[in-house]
């Protein structure tokens, strides 16, 4: 894919290219390869006001999120999540979701019982009080699940979100799965995960949910994709991913970039 294509990476973490001085090259990198836009997603309090400060000096180019990831909950989750309320109150610069947040149990302690199921306990709590300020702002949410996908749908339905406003970002359930979220109104969002060997039951769900919710993402720096597998991961490499989609899907490259773009614009209302 060449810079003549525009693409926005839906999903990825610049603080690590921010703190080691690379952002600016990760940026013209990502341009070049007809990414010209991003959001930063955040995942606690220490990168919060970073991707504020990224989303005023680079408008239009950098939005961001906040929330509390579920592997950043610990025992003052509630200090944490206290201080989400400002950003959603600003009257500019505000982010463009809430997330990334929700359950993840893979990473739970596998040796420590006690420790996992309370640390559990404190992702379940803090996951509740996130989404009703997701229901008080009305605003998207990014949600991360992993190995907790029946319970993130539970806690989802239960606080009664506007399921349209819902994605779980780099979705690796099967076609089943998608088939409950895109049921409810919500949608996956797909990295580079995709394009690994063993990855046919996301093939499965992307093909199950379509062109109509796709959207494209890298987790930067994380799970780049085939021919970068196993190596740090850029928001340029959004164009890898998508491009193989394009032919999972059997459309065109020019197609899969407007798409993506198109329903990530729309989703999150950067329009």
């Amino acid at each position: 894919m060449s810079k003549d294509f525009s693409i926005i990476d839906s999903h990825c973490h610049l603080d690590r290219f921010y703190h080691k001085g690379e952002l600016p090259e990760v940026i013209g990198q990502a341009q070049e390869a007809g990414v010209d836009r991003m959001i930063t997603v955040g995942t606690s309090y220490e990168d919060w006001s970073l991707y504020a400060q990224l989303n005023q000096e680079h408008r239009g180019l950098i939005d961001y999120t906040v929330g509390l990831h579920p592997c950043h909950v610990e025992e003052d989750w509630e200090k944490q999540v206290g201080q989400l309320r400002p950003y959603f109150e600003k009257d500019s610069f505000r982010p463009v979701a809430l997330g990334e947040i929700g359950l993840d149990y893979f990473h739970l302690p596998k040796k420590d019982q006690e420790k996992a199921e309370r640390l559990k306990a404190w992702q379940i709590s803090a996951l509740r009080f996130q989404l009703e300020l997701v229901r008080e702002f009305d605003c998207p949410v990014v949600i991360h699940s992993r190995g907790a996908f029946d319970d993130c749908i539970q806690e989802l339905d239960a606080a009664e979100i506007n399921w349209s406003k819902v994605v779980f970002h780099c979705f690796v359930e099967n076609a089943e799965a998608m088939a409950t979220l895109n049921e409810r109104g919500g949608r996956g969002s797909f990295t580079g995960i995709i394009t690994f060997k063993n990855a046919d039951d996301v093939r499965a769900a992307a093909l199950a949910q379509g062109l109509d919710r796709f959207m494209v993402e890298t987790d930067a720096p994380y799970l780049a994709p085939v021919p970068h597998r196993g190596k740090p991961c850029y928001p340029a490499y959004t164009a890898f991913t998508a491009k193989y989609c394009a032919g999972m899907l059997g459309v065109s490259e020019t197609e899969i970039a407007d798409c993506s773009r198109s329903n990530t614009e729309d989703f999150f209302g950067l329009k």
